[in-house]
């Protein structure tokens, strides 16, 4: 029988539609409650989590709602499980095979040790270095950068050691002072 032209047609909501709906409801209400509780033991206790893997789960049985009822299962509950530890079995392999996001992390503990500060210390030494008189650049020399004693320096550049101690003193002294006016206008 065709529709009478004069009448307006309302177009009715296919039953299918009407019975997944309701599907739907009848599995979140009978399954949510318990497959939360299951999923956040597998979770860890990330409930955002265990709710997302939950709410996949219902979506995949929706889609699959003409295949379960015919499985002939007096319950879907099995089934659910399953899938929803697959759901955090798959996840969990994913994130193994990325690597780690550097989001918010600290990345100076990723950074390489350098001689970048060693350098830049030796260059400004020897600036300073160069500023002192001769007789204060031989004896710091020998003392401190070639590692002799007071005596065998003073011995080595046959000074009296008297003098090689009053050196080593203003010269020190000196390198003090260039080394802190380097900061000082460095700064």
């Amino acid at each position: 029988m065709l529709p009478r032209s004069d009448s307006p047609q309302v177009p009715d909501e296919p039953a299918a539609e009407t019975n997944s709906d309701q599907l739907m409801r009848l599995l979140y209400q009978e399954h949510s409650g318990p497959l939360l509780m299951f999923v956040l033991r597998l979770t860890g206790g990330d409930r955002q989590r265990a709710e997302d893997v939950v709410q996949e789960t219902l979506l995949r049985a929706w889609r699959n709602a003409d295949r379960l009822g015919t499985s002939g299962q007096p319950s879907l509950r099995p089934w659910l499980v399953t899938v929803a530890r697959r759901i955090v079995i798959d996840e969990h392999r994913s994130v193994m095979a990325r690597p780690q996001e550097a989001y918010g992390e600290d990345l100076e503990r990723f950074a390489e040790a350098d001689a970048t500060d060693q350098v830049l210390r030796r260059m400004t030494i020897t600036a300073a270095f160069k500023t002192l008189s001769p007789a204060h650049r031989e004896i710091i020399l020998a003392t401190y950068f070639k590692g002799r004693t007071l005596p065998e320096a003073a011995e080595e550049l046959g000074l009296p050691i008297g003098t090689a101690k009053s050196r080593v003193y203003y010269g020190l002294r000196a390198l003090r002072a260039a080394l802190e006016a380097r900061e000082v206008t460095e700064s």
